[in-house]
Order: C-alpha cells, then sequence, then structure tokens
C-alpha cells in the first residue's frame, strides 16, 4: 500500500504470502496486482523485492539491469554470484546494507529472530528423543543448569544469550571486542558470563557445554571457523550445535546447510542443526519485522531509481554487490578470486 499510494505498480506473485500468512486478496486490497506465475512476475518487474537468494530455476529469468533487492550472502556460494554476473543485473544485498555505526539495519530483524530460535531449537534438540543430551537447559531445583556457549556477542549472540539466560542456562558469550564485551558485562542477567574469544577459551568451554550457537557474522565476508572437526571429540555425546551463520559459510566446520524438513545432522555423536533459513520457521513474525527495516529502503529505490538512491543514501549504496556484471563489493571479489571493480566506477 505505501508503494501503490506514491503511483507504483506492485506485482505479487499468485499464493506468494500464503506461507506467512498473507492471501492473493488481501495483497489485492493493498493495490497490487496478482500475477499467475513466477515468470509472469519476473516478466513485468523493474526491481524484484525478495526474501532469499535466487534459486537456479530462477537465473534465467532475471532481466539485465533489473533490481534486485533481497539476501544474497553471495560469499558463499559461487554458482549463485556467477549467474548474477552473467545476467547483467543490480544485485542489492539487505546483508551488506550498513550505516555510519557498522552495524546492518536489515539484518538486524532476521538476525533478532535468529538469535532467539537458535536456543528454542536447540533446546528442543538437547532431549533426548531428538538425539541430544536430555538435558533440561534450565535445570530444576536440586539439579545444575545446562551450559550454553554462545560465539559471537553481536545480535544473534546478544539475542540468544538472552533467551537462553531467561531459560535459567548458565551462559557464556565470547567476542573478540572488549568495547563489546564490557556493553555485555553491563546489560545482561547475573547468569551471563562473557569471555574474550580465542581458540584456548572456545577450546576450553566447549568440552563443558551442552548446547552452543556460532553467530559470528563478517559483513559481506565468509564466517571463520571456530569450532573444528577435531573438537568434536572433547564435547560429551550429545551436545547440540547451532549454526547461525550457516548462511554465510558457517563457523563450525562441520556444519553444511540444512533444511526445516531435515533440520539436523550426527557426525561424532555430536547433534549439529545448520538450518540455512532460520526466520523461515516463523514466518508470519520474519515477514513483518522484515518489511518494518526494509520499506524505506524500497520506497527510496522506486522513487529515485537505484542510482539516485544509493547516490543520495550511502548507507544504502553500500548494500550494491553485483551491478552489471561487475562484482562492487570487495568482499564478495575475495571470496572467489574475480575482479573487483569500486562501486564508483558503476555509479
Amino acid at each position: 500500500m505505501a508503494l501503490t499510494k506514491r503511483g507504483h505498480e506492485v506485482f505479487v506473485q499468485t499464493t506468494a504470502g500464503l506461507g506467512s500468512g498473507f492471501t492473493d486478496a488481501e495483497y489485492e486490497a493493498a493495490g497490487a496486482s496478482i500475477l499467475p506465475s513466477i515468470e509472469a512476475t519476473y516478466d513485468k518487474a523493474e526491481m524484484i523485492i525478495k526474501v532469499k537468494e535466487p534459486i537456479e530455476p530462477e537465473y534465467k529469468l532475471i532481466k539485465k539491469d533489473q533490481l534486485l533487492f533481497t539476501y544474497f550472502h553471495f560469499a558463499s556460494y559461487k554458482p549463485l554470484t556467477n549467474a548474477m554476473i552473467e545476467s547483467g543485473a543490480v544485485c542489492l544485498a539487505y546483508e551488506t546494507v550498513e550505516l555510519p555505526d557498522r552495524s546492518l539495519p536489515l539484518l538486524v530483524p532476521m538476525s533478532e529472530v535468529a538469535g532467539r530460535m537458535s536456543v528454542q531449537e536447540g533446546a528442543k534438540y538437547l532431549e533426548k528423543p531428538m538425539g541430544g543430551r536430555g538435558v533440561l537447559l534450565g535445570g530444576v531445583p536440586g539439579v545444575a543448569p545446562g551450559k550454553v556457549l554462545v560465539l559471537g556477542g553481536g545480535i544473534v549472540g546478544t539475542e540468544a544469550a538472552k533467551m537462553a539466560a531467561g531459560l535459567g542456562a548458565d551462559v557464556t558469550i565470547m567476542d573478540i571486542s572488549l568495547p563489546r564485551l564490557r556493553y555485555l558485562n553491563d546489560t545482561m542477567p547475573a547468569n551471563v558470563n562473557n569471555v574474550y574469544s580465542n581458540e584456548y577459551n572456545i577450546r576450553q568451554a566447549a568440552k563443558e557445554s551442552d548446547l552452543i550457537i556460532g553467530a559470528v557474522l563478517i559483513p559481506g565476508a565468509k564466517a571463520p571457523k571456530l569450532i573444528t572437526r577435531e573438537m568434536l571429540k572433547t564435547m560429551r555425546p550429545g551436545t547440540v550445535l547451532v549454526d547461525v551463520a550457516v548462511d554465510q559459510g558457517g563457523c563450525i566446520e562441520t556444519c553444511t546447510p540444512t533444511t526445516h524438513a531435515d533440520p539436523t545432522f550426527v557426525i561424532d555423536d555430536i547433534v549439529h542443526y545448520c538450518v540455512a533459513n532460520m526466520p523461515g520457521a516463523v514466518p508470519y513474525t520474519s515477514t513483518l519485522a522484515l518489511t518494518n527495516a526494509t520499506l524505506p529502503y524500497a520506497i527510496q529505490l522506486a522513487d529515485k531509481g537505484w542510482k539516485q538512491a544509493c547516490a543520495d543514501n550511502q548507507p544504502l549504496s553500500l548494500g550494491l554487490n553485483i551491478v552489471g556484471g561487475k562484482v562492487v563489493y570487495k568482499a564478495v571479489a575475495d571470496a572467489f578470486g574475480l575482479d573487483y571493480t569500486p562501486l564508483s566506477d558503476v555509479m
């Protein structure tokens, strides 16, 4: 409605919102036109707004100079990167839009959801029938609570630590930023301890943890491997690993992307939960949270066109990853040894 009121035509692929709880009729009532297929939607639209990156069947539908505004996570998947280079499209990634304070406003909503869900899912898979150690995170009177290790003190890690603490767990959160650790020390509940992140401290904590949550992000680049295959042998059988960073390649060496339909696998008696789109399990909440953050930027792009919108809004311009066949985000180029083109050359 916000876009149609400004004179823009909005097209929605039929049934696109059903999984999130929104019907075609609701979109029509807001002024959108319903199109019968994904092919028709790509054919008519100048700007495509999505939640997840294009999948292989979509590659051939994307047109030269078409603007795609979505999550891409290019550095974790070379075939997608190559396909978008070949398409000649303008790829503006939610996850690299960056404010002057280094915060990532379009990643925050999904990071908040994923961080909270990581504990919810981790607690479930700690149950014995699910393959875990049979530990109740909060414990009970006379029985010590479970131990949770959170790697990374950003949005995901902070939300995970708060959720785990709220359940009564014994929580340790690690980060390499001393200012961030000081902030967490001042704001977290008493059952959250903060520890400087290095290999020794991670190894020691991993041995005693029941649930380990990987919450490390380097904007636009692959996540570092903080939990190695060799460390698994030091953990207790039934320990659960949740790698929220799997969208960016994962920070747990043994993690590979899984799905909501088949979310876990076991290596060396350690349960791995590596769903690549965790917020997709709560689509109603996730859709509203993401729309709150993306809509102001979408309006700017629709009103001004991508070049002028990005010229006027420096944080938005940092979302540009691939433009007209050129990689303009250095971390993506570095991930695959591709040629890097400075953004100024395409603006």
